[in-house]
């Protein structure tokens, strides 16, 4: 059965839309895999479905371009909220996910800001499979972990340029110590409102850019009195800013953009 959807980024972290609303949800582990190919099938780090839901516009469900799904995607809810809100034409609407109940609205400028629910950094939250303090880890480097729907190591680097990020990325990744796996970060700080983000991405590997991994690089960061609560993070693909007041909700502020639509057909060929 043929499948419409919506390719998007923001900043060039790519993701497609699928709105399954009045209809059966028609991702499957494979048909994520199948699409999320970039040679065979349209290609991206998430995709998020659209389903009906009872308190909100829409519930959101998210998948790695692997096939497996996570809880949390900045840059897709803000996609998602993107579409919908110019179908509705409204600059505020509601949506859920794994993490809640998520308020998502249109500046004055045209980016999308999006509440992304409170950091976890509670041991089992994230999860570790050990009981510590998630502010300093037992690994090499002292990183931080905090969960955002999903889990998050930060660490904190005087030049990104000289971290080897496809032979350290995987390697933290599937750490023991991350019985789920976790995304990793290396940050450079350049100044307590400014920073530089680069990103090995769980289930997805290097990034232009991700939503929930800025929000995680920058609550770390301010956790640790290393910034302030308002923090421009810039990634390989552009910057978005990331809002936190120490005891709150994350909140998460960013363009998004359109690439083209489109449908799958069964064998996963295109028609544009």
């Amino acid at each position: 059965m043929p499948l419409s959807f919506h390719k998007m980024h923001a900043n060039g972290d790519d993701f497609v839309i699928v709105d399954s609303r009045n209809s059966a949800n028609p991702i499957t582990s494979a048909m994520a895999r199948r699409m999320g190919d970039r040679h065979r099938g349209v290609g991206f780090n998430q995709l998020a479905v659209m389903l009906d839901c009872d308190d909100a516009v829409a519930r959101l469900m998210f998948w790695n371009a692997d096939g497996s799904t996570l809880d949390a995607c900045g840059s897709a809810t803000r996609g998602a909220a993107d579409v919908l809100m110019r179908e509705s034409n409204t600059t505020s609407i509601a949506l859920r996910t794994n993490r809640g109940l998520l308020t998502c609205e249109r500046t004055s400028t045209g980016t999308i800001s999006v509440n992304m629910g409170e950091p976890l950094f509670g041991w089992s939250d994230i999860p570790l499979a050990l009981e510590m303090d998630t502010a300093v880890l037992p690994l090499a480097g002292e990183p931080a972990a905090t969960s955002m729907g999903n889990p998050h190591c930060t660490y904190f680097v005087d030049d990104l340029t000289a971290i080897d990020i496809v032979t350290l990325g995987p390697t933290i990744e599937t750490n023991p110590l991350f019985p789920l796996k976790t995304n990793v970060h290396f940050v450079q700080i350049i100044n307590r409102k400014h920073i530089r983000l680069r990103i090995w991405e769980r289930g997805g590997g290097i990034p232009l850019g991700s939503g929930s991994c800025s929000c995680g690089a920058a609550v770390n960061g301010i956790r640790r009195g290393l910034l302030d609560p308002r923090v421009e993070v810039e990634c390989d693909g552009g910057t978005v800013t990331v809002q936190w007041d120490g005891v709150g909700p994350v909140f998460l502020i960013g363009p998004v953009e359109t690439t083209f639509s489109g449908t799958i057909h069964d064998s996963l060929s295109l028609r544009l």
